[in-house]
């Protein structure tokens, strides 16, 4: 049985389908959870994680093969500084992460009978909403998610990534005071959804600081754990 050769074209294409099905995901089961938990935010947090957790196993499993089901500018940068993705992919890959994100909000709003159009409202982190819960622990929140995330990408053993890494996206939806962007690209991809998972514009550029830093951290906690081949780890 023949196969086709994968190409370029065929990687991004991978990378900007997966990443609007997952930001659709987000989005969706974030709009279904609000309007049938009854203001019960905590119910409607455990339902978005759980869409979440689901559909990032089956995009990772499903597209991981074609184009290493990154989803995220931030892994995708740091695997092509790693040498495990090659820089002139690089812009490709976070242009159609951010256009896939966009189109997954906008789809989502679609289903679900919403304007297409829309800026969130919601203000996340910095200074202009810390008694609510925000501040700079949010920003902190951030830098410990992607830190963690960029670590279980760059240690999973390849026949379990998918499992590891939506397992702790689940978890860091409830141990992180953001609940887990860690991903530029679904900080954009929400900044176009006024629902239970938006931010708001004037929030984005702090949480994009913070998953900078993040990675940079989950890099620096990689290498201090000594050299590893996830092809041979138990």
């Amino acid at each position: 049985m023949s196969h086709t050769p994968l190409t370029t074209g065929h990687r991004l294409f991978a990378e900007g389908l997966g990443t609007c099905a997952l930001l659709c995901a987000v989005i969706g089961s974030g709009i279904m959870a609000e309007r049938l938990a009854g203001g019960n935010l905590a119910l409607a947090l455990l339902a978005n994680t759980l869409a979440t957790v689901f559909a990032l196993y089956v995009l990772i499993e499903l597209l991981g093969p074609v184009s290493g089901a990154h989803f995220n500018p931030a892994v995708s940068t740091v695997l092509a500084a790693r040498g495990q993705l090659p820089w002139r992919v690089l812009p490709g890959y976070v242009a159609v992460q951010l256009l896939g994100a966009v189109a997954g909000a906008w789809l989502a709003h679609a289903m679900f009978g919403m304007e297409l159009l829309q800026w969130s409202g919601k203000l996340r982190g910095g200074w202009h909403n810390e008694a609510a819960g925000g501040g700079p622990g949010q920003w902190l929140a951030e830098t410990v998610a992607t830190a963690g995330l960029i670590l279980v990408v760059l240690r999973a053993p390849s026949t379990r990534a998918a499992a590891l890494v939506a397992s702790y996206i689940g978890a860091a939806y409830w141990f992180t005071a953001s609940t887990s962007f860690a991903n530029p690209a679904a900080v954009l991809g929400r900044m176009f959804s006024d629902s239970f998972a938006g931010i708001a514009p004037a929030s984005a550029p702090g949480f994009v600081l913070a998953q900078g830093l993040g990675a940079a951290l989950g890099v620096g906690l990689h290498r201090g754990l000594g050299r590893f081949s996830p092809a041979t780890s138990a």
